[in-house]
């Protein structure tokens, strides 16, 4: 009997272990698309499919599409969600180039997309080129890739977003985007590249809408003419209006740079784009990024009154030579909303405010409410301005432990509730900041060169370490 009841035991393994295998097989199919395909073929790797169409139609979960190098004249619209152990991939054979082109796509009103998910899960978008898609329509909004609905487990990564414009004067472009109109969860944006965009009143990458918990990871944005990274809420992309709003994520280790609205014919003559800007997010980290000539480095507030950026920690970011200020926070009147319970911590903020706008390094708005800022090293720009608040919305902020660069020859500027300080022991106490708060050389070891490591005589290191 113990012998029978082995061997049976035995068979169920093997007939467990074929299951498994052929569960695997499913999830391991494969399909190739190539110029020189045909969508008679069955899709392989000797016989691929020629159109992204037909490859979408047929990669159910558990599918990966391999895209043979060249430039493909047509839209990716995604059909089949995958599931957490089968996903579905769409990417480049072996890093081969390719390229989705919009130049044969005609303008017509409403939102064209090269790439288009809409409700779909557990989907990875990896290694294409994005380009060429442009409209002179005010009522189309273009976009590289769009994702929408209550999508759910998207990642989006290595791809390059480039040349995506709208020519319209009051029209609307965007390279990425990311729509909750549904509940999102679970969403990546890592190593994409995003430039060269027109993009008018829109952003180059944006979340939008009721997405809880994401990623916007090592991305390369620049030389745009809009907001480089933006997180919105509260403008009814989700029907649910308390879950209107992106939250529970982190913004890390990207590079934007040369963002600026001058010459947009949506902002004319306006230095108003952020590189990184939270408006209306909630419990964002925002950290290591390095940002320069942008108009405005990081910015965290609502423009909707009574709306609020809360929770939103920048830390640690490298942020320089920005046309009008390094890092803003709250409303730009007194129509807008504000940002609270929110964090600016050991960030480098260099020679901003370059052509005099009077932002400042650090300029406070209108509705700040319990922010902490703290631990940062501030080196003023031409403007000579550390810090520009022109509101007296000030409430319950605590400056603790910030070195402000002083430098032979030049004086510093402090404006704190409207009330400018040429003394920084008059700042200090009108702004109650901490007694170790400094007025000091922080001895970079080559700020020139944009290292701003400290020397190990530096005195700031006692601060802000």
């Amino acid at each position: 009997m113990k012998k029978l009841a082995f061997l049976l035991l035995f068979a169920v393994a093997i007939l467990i272990g074929c299951v498994f295998n052929n569960t695997n097989a499913k999830q391991d199919k494969e399909i190739y698309v190539a110029l020189n395909g045909n969508d008679q073929n069955n899709g392989t790797k000797s016989k691929p499919f020629r159109t992204l169409k037909k490859a979408a139609s047929e990669a159910i979960a558990g599918t990966t599409v391999y895209i043979r190098k060249g430039t493909y004249y047509e839209k990716l619209i995604v059909k089949h969600s995958g599931t957490k152990l089968k996903p579905v991939i769409f990417k480049s054979f072996n890093n081969e180039k390719v390229v989705l082109s919009g130049k044969k796509i005609k303008n017509v009103e409403g939102d064209t997309s090269l790439v288009a998910i809409k409700n779909k899960n557990y989907l990875t978008i990896s290694g294409i080129t994005i380009q060429d898609l442009t409209t002179k329509l005010t009522d189309e909004t273009v976009m590289g890739i769009y994702v929408t609905g209550s999508s759910s487990h998207i990642k989006l990564e290595n791809n390059h977003v480039r040349r995506i414009e709208t020519h319209a004067a009051d029209g609307n472009a965007h390279g990425i985007a990311i729509y909750g109109t549904g509940p999102m969860k679970d969403i990546t944006v890592s190593k994409n590249t995003v430039e060269e965009l027109k993009l008018g009143s829109s952003e180059s990458l944006v979340l939008n809408g009721n997405i809880n918990g994401f990623k916007v990871e090592n991305n390369l944005v620049r030389r745009n003419d809009n907001i480089g990274i933006d997180l919105i809420g509260y403008e009814g992309t989700s029907a649910n209006k308390k879950a209107d709003y992106v939250r529970n994520g982190i913004v890390k280790n990207n590079k934007v740079y040369e963002i600026s609205s001058y010459g947009n014919p949506a902002y004319g003559k306006d230095y108003s784009a952020g590189g990184i800007y939270v408006d209306g997010g909630k419990n964002i980290t925002i950290e290591r990024n390095t940002i320069y000539k942008n108009d405005i480095g990081i910015e965290a507030t609502s423009e909707h009154a009574k709306k609020y950026a809360e929770h939103i920690n920048i830390k640690n970011n490298i942020i320089y030579n920005n046309f009008y200020t390094g890092i803003s926070i709250g409303g730009y009147d007194e129509k807008r909303g504000g940002t609270i319970n929110s964090t600016i911590s050991q960030n480098i903020i260099y020679r901003n405010d370059t052509k005099g706008l009077d932002g400042g390094q650090l300029l406070l708005q209108h509705d700040i409410q319990n922010n902490v800022i703290e631990k940062n090293i501030l080196t003023a720009g031409p403007s000579r301005l550390f810090i520009a608040n022109y509101f007296t919305t000030n409430q319950k902020n605590k400056l603790i432990k910030n070195v402000f660069h002083k430098e032979k020859g030049k004086s510093g500027i402090w404006v704190w509730k409207d009330e400018e300080y040429t003394s920084f022991p008059k700042f200090k106490k009108a702004s109650k900041s901490d007694i170790k708060s400094g007025y000091l050389d922080p001895k970079y070891v080559n700020a020139s060169k944009k290292d701003f490591r400290l020397k190990k005589d530096s005195p700031a290191r006692k601060i802000v370490d």
